[in-house]
């Protein structure tokens, strides 16, 4: 088998105890990959386009894979993926749903948007853990992620 794939995994969250447990719940799993956070859309976006605190390359590097979160303020998480999936820079960058929400509504809305994947957060910590397990053999063991975009 061929080594891991080491990307940058960037999650847009508001929770403060939901990215302390992805990233918990990451090292548990000893996943190599760096974990970046981002509180909301608007964070996420000023980010993927390296806008204000995130204009520094090394500050913001390009993410392999996006956790998104539906429900956040400012910019909520189907805004930001409906930007990203109409932006030809970003729009190769796989988006995985993470939310709380089980409504088959967001459900179809996130694929309609654009969304590559829809998990429901697990309610327990053990639960994050083996969704991370399946991220990690999924996004970084057997698919082809683009190394460069055109």
């Amino acid at each position: 088998m061929e080594p891991k794939k080491l990307v940058t995994i960037l999650m847009a969250d508001d929770d403060p105890d939901d990215r302390d447990f992805a990233l918990t719940a990451m090292q548990e799993s000893r996943l190599a990959n760096e974990l970046r956070f981002v509180e909301d859309g608007e964070e996420l976006l000023d980010y993927l386009h390296r806008r204000g605190r995130f204009a520094d390359p090394k500050d913001s590097p390009r993410p392999g894979l996006i956790l998104l979160d539906l429900n956040m303020p400012r910019k909520d998480g189907r805004e930001a993926l409906k930007e990203i999936k109409s932006d030809p820079s970003l729009k190769l960058i796989p988006v995985v749903v993470l939310t709380t929400s089980k409504a088959e509504e967001d459900i179809l809305r996130s694929y309609n948007l654009g969304a590559n994947c829809f998990i429901t957060k697990p309610v327990t910590f053990d639960g994050l853990v083996d969704v991370v397990k399946v991220l990690d053999k999924h996004w970084f063991q057997i698919v082809e992620l683009p190394t460069r975009i055109p």
